[in-house]
């Protein structure tokens, strides 16, 4: 049985028990659990199903095993028992949508929640620019932390060929390419656009590669090519000007300015949560991560009715992501538990070992 659209003219107000927004896989875990529950739900997202996903380059595999990012109790099950790229983790999340019948208003943000006059929550999503308005009893914002790329704050950053996303790799044959960032992306970028036949840089601020926070298949090679030239290593710098033409790296060790050609910058420094919708809601934002504040047990947010879930508990992360989307599972399981007016004081056996453990990714 799918979730209906109720009929109601464009200036009525819609009706649901629960309107989840982001439909990334905790999104879309949730979204199966309440069906399961028979809880009426609406699952909105700006994009598609998937959508941080689907913005990573093609052929970008998981770090994590298939069985810690499977959701729903659906196998994510690959030909060679590999762990999944992009293209097979958005076919599989398609899949799940269908075998549950999960209707996902995708290219539909929510542009704000507010209380509505009879305490429930006035839900404004904007499809295709026109505002429509859905009432709902709880919202469930799972809406993930990498909306935007951070900004390096340096003169030249908005210009046209400088970009905080590896794109198709082939657009980059043989161009000049200056990466900055040391970290998986930032790694991955430069061996992918290496073997891709652009000539790639690399500029990190630390002495040299952080070797603690690359995956273990990729920290070999890049120190090889790094050894042997064949990436530019400019480790120990940091951006301070970037031209049409150039980018103006400053030594960390004493100050020196070198110039590296680029034809593309990609700034691969992470990413910042668009923390929007949790101001309009209302929910208090804590820390320098600004993470929202919620009760562990329930994910209930200090603004009863609203929960959130997946990466979003944790805001805009740090350069030591801790919180991913293996250890986020049970956040289903206590929204569901809350809202069905049952009681949970721990995770889920099943989810335990994955809480409790350090994370693949």
């Amino acid at each position: 049985m799918s979730n209906p659209q109720p009929t109601a003219s464009p200036d009525e107000a819609r009706s649901t028990r629960v309107v989840i927004v982001g439909a990334g896989p905790i999104g879309l875990e949730l979204a199966v659990a309440l069906r399961r529950c028979g809880i009426e739900f609406e699952l909105f997202d700006a994009g598609s199903i998937g959508h941080t996903i689907s913005w990573w380059a093609p052929q970008t595999r998981w770090f994590s095993s298939n069985e810690r990012i499977a959701i729903a109790g659906v196998p994510l099950l690959t030909s060679d028992q590999s762990k999944a790229t992009r293209e097979q983790y958005l076919t599989y999340l398609r899949g799940v949508a269908t075998q549950f019948e999960i209707r996902v208003h995708t290219q539909c943000p929510v542009v704000n929640i507010a209380r509505d006059d009879s305490d429930r929550f006035a839900v404004t999503t904007k499809p295709g620019g026109q505002p429509s308005v859905w009432s709902a009893e709880a919202v469930v914002l799972a809406i993930g932390g990498t909306d935007f790329p951070k900004r390096l704050g340096i003169p030249g950053e908005d210009l046209p060929h400088v970009d905080g996303y590896l794109r198709e790799t082939h657009r980059y044959f043989g161009r000049d390419v200056l990466i900055v960032g040391g970290r998986n992306s930032a790694i991955e970028a430069a061996l992918r656009l290496h073997h891709a036949g652009a000539n790639v840089s690399l500029s990190y601020r630390g002495s040299e590669v952080p070797e603690d926070h690359i995956k273990y298949w990729l920290l070999p090679e890049i120190k090889g090519l790094l050894a042997a030239g064949r990436i530019g290593d400019f480790t120990g710098t940091l951006p301070v000007r970037i031209t049409s033409e150039c980018v103006h790296l400053q030594s960390i060790d004493d100050g020196s300015i070198v110039e590296v050609k680029a034809d593309d910058v990609l700034t691969l420094i992470g990413y910042e949560q668009d923390k929007t919708l949790m101001r309009m809601a209302g929910i208090e934002l804590s820390d320098s991560m600004q993470r929202p504040t919620y009760d562990e047990n329930t994910m209930q947010t200090n603004v009863p009715g609203i929960y959130i879930a997946g990466t979003a508990t944790a805001g805009t992360q740090s350069s030591k992501y801790k919180t991913f989307l293996e250890n986020c599972h049970d956040h289903v399981d206590k929204i569901v538990a809350h809202l069905s007016g049952r009681h949970i004081d721990s995770a889920p056996l099943q989810y335990r070992d994955q809480i409790m453990t350090q994370p693949e990714s």
